[in-house]
């Protein structure tokens, strides 16, 4: 396209001609009417089925029971090997990865007296760390009650620091939605089964990865043993992810670095696993296995992650944890299904409601452009009397 900027008519010609042209390149660079993409090759990641790209000498994928599983690299954000990545399942606790992304931020450093009404939206057979109403919290003892004894109670109360229960979702939301984690429907903040509440093995390992570059969470998703107020003083509380504190039968995996488990009836159990070794951070995702052998969850995710070990560098990716160069807007602004084929058909590479932000900015700059040449013509002739 070509655009002359510069005439050797009048001055208002050229700004009409100024605003318009910058309109057009804004255009273009929205990705209006242009030529279509060519089409995308299909995600292995969508596909059914276990998803693995092995090279001359790499180990076969361990068989293990889950209904959906991933195994990534947390650096590079690759995914090795994936079952039913994308399958919508109730998350449980695993869910309070997302919490913890979202809220960090929002809830600053301090002390908080709990109050009844923080702790009344609890849900019936939550797990508790043991906050009490009436009694003053460190932030980072709420925090810590959150990853280490997964207390729905804490995260009610750090909800109501951030603004009460819906902000804290809808925060989830916009979270998810900038980290391109599509599976996620978040209903409640802490994870308990509810209506409509899924995730995703992809998502999970998604928020597992992001979380571990933020140094609070990582932190605390390590974090063994710790103290937490009580009426007689302090007690012990101890990481229920087994795989990083070993017990109840299950061994300590060598080079865990957390990050969350999770369990209810409906979900079943589910986790977030991350370790460290020669230098390299996997992340392995495990929902619901149907072995119901004691302990099942870690064990699978054990030999995935051995897999993952011992695969790195022979298998090529299948995948990536990586956002999408363009995730789109919050979900309360996502275009409808009507809306997206109609941008698909049109070749609209940029997401609608960017295109129509930025047109209707071009729309004004051309009246503001029209406006200006207008009193330069009006000037003009002035002078010429």
């Amino acid at each position: 396209m070509k655009i002359a900027l510069f005439s050797r008519r009048s001055g208002s010609g050229r700004v009409l001609r100024v605003a318009v042209a910058a309109c057009a390149l804004l255009a273009v660079g929205a990705g209006a009417p242009a030529p279509s993409p060519a089409a995308s090759p299909p995600d292995p990641l969508r596909t059914s089925g276990t998803q693995v790209r092995l090279t001359g000498g790499a180990p076969r994928v361990p068989e293990v029971s889950a209904l959906s599983w991933v195994v990534a690299d947390a650096r590079s954000g690759d995914v090795l090997a994936a079952h039913d990545a994308h399958r919508a399942l109730p998350p449980a606790s695993t869910l309070k990865t997302l919490f913890a992304l979202a809220l960090l931020p929002r809830v600053p450093e301090g002390r908080h007296r709990a109050t009844a009404a923080e702790l009344a939206g609890v849900g019936e057979g939550s797990s508790l760390v043991g906050v009490e109403a009436g009694r003053d919290y460190s932030v980072g003892d709420l925090w810590r009650g959150v990853f280490l004894s997964s207390g729905n109670d804490a995260v009610h109360v750090l909800s109501a620091m951030a603004g009460g229960t819906a902000a804290a979702v809808a925060r989830m939301r916009e979270t998810a939605e900038e980290l391109g984690a599509r599976d996620t429907h978040v209903v409640t903040p802490d994870g308990y089964d509810a209506p409509g509440q899924v995730s995703s093995a992809y998502d999970l390992a998604v928020f597992g990865r992001a979380g571990l570059s933020d140094p609070r969470f990582a932190e605390y998703c390590r974090t063994a043993v710790a103290q937490f107020p009580g009426r007689r003083g302090v007690y012990d509380i101890q990481n229920t992810n087994r795989l990083l504190t070993g017990a109840l039968g299950v061994e300590a995996y060598p080079g865990a670095i957390g990050v969350k488990n999770g369990y209810t009836s409906k979900a079943g159990n589910t986790l977030i696993a991350a370790a460290r070794r020669g230098g390299r951070t996997l992340v392995v995702t495990v929902l619901n296995p149907q072995d119901d052998t004691p302990g099942a969850v870690y064990e699978e995710a054990r030999s995935l992650l051995d897999w993952g070990f011992d695969a790195a560098g022979r298998v090529r990716p299948v995948g990536s944890l990586e956002p999408p160069v363009a995730a789109g807007p919050p979900a309360s602004h996502r275009p409808g299904p009507a809306t997206e084929h109609a941008a698909a058909v049109a070749g609209d590479g940029a997401p609608q409601w960017r295109t129509t932000l930025l047109l209707g900015g071009c729309a004004a700059a051309v009246a503001a452009g029209a406006t200006v040449a207008g009193a330069l013509r009006r000037r003009a002739r002035h002078a010429e009397r």
